[in-house]
């Protein structure tokens, strides 16, 4: 046990996937919607109780291979208008399969139909996992 531990401070370990590159049909307009388009997703997880700082087993940690999976499972099952609520729906899967503590998701949409040339647009989100009751754990 070390020094944290010992003082009950638990480290808080913090995945991140960056640049997920997936072809989905989201946006305000119909037209971004039938066509479609590439979006960039960055993903952060905040794992408190992860066993890998102790056993280096890929086990006791999260999968990132199965997180990307997941992650295009949840852009790619349905469509949205904005990135905001498919920001969203991603944070809430990602919590619902996952036991992090907080979940962070950032789409960015390179080279938007907007008026003026823009490189690129992005929405980020941050979620906590709910709160358990004592009694539920």
């Amino acid at each position: 046990m070390d020094d944290d531990e010992l003082n009950g401070n638990e480290p808080v370990v913090s995945v991140e996937i960056q640049g997920l590159s997936l072809f989905t049909h989201h946006g305000v307009e119909d037209a971004e919607r039938e066509v479609g388009q590439r979006l960039v997703f960055d993903i952060s997880f905040d794992v408190g109780d992860c066993d890998a700082i102790v056993t280096d087993r890929v086990e006791d940690t999260v999968d990132y291979a199965e997180v990307c999976q997941q992650v295009a499972l949840a852009a790619q099952e349905r469509s949205y208008r904005t990135l905001e609520r498919l920001c969203s729906a991603v944070a809430d899967h990602l919590i619902d399969r996952y036991e992090a503590e907080s979940v962070t998701v950032r789409a960015t949409k390179p080279e938007p139909p907007l008026p003026l040339p823009v490189e690129e647009v992005s929405v980020e989100i941050w979620k906590e996992a709910p709160q358990q009751d004592e009694d539920e754990s």
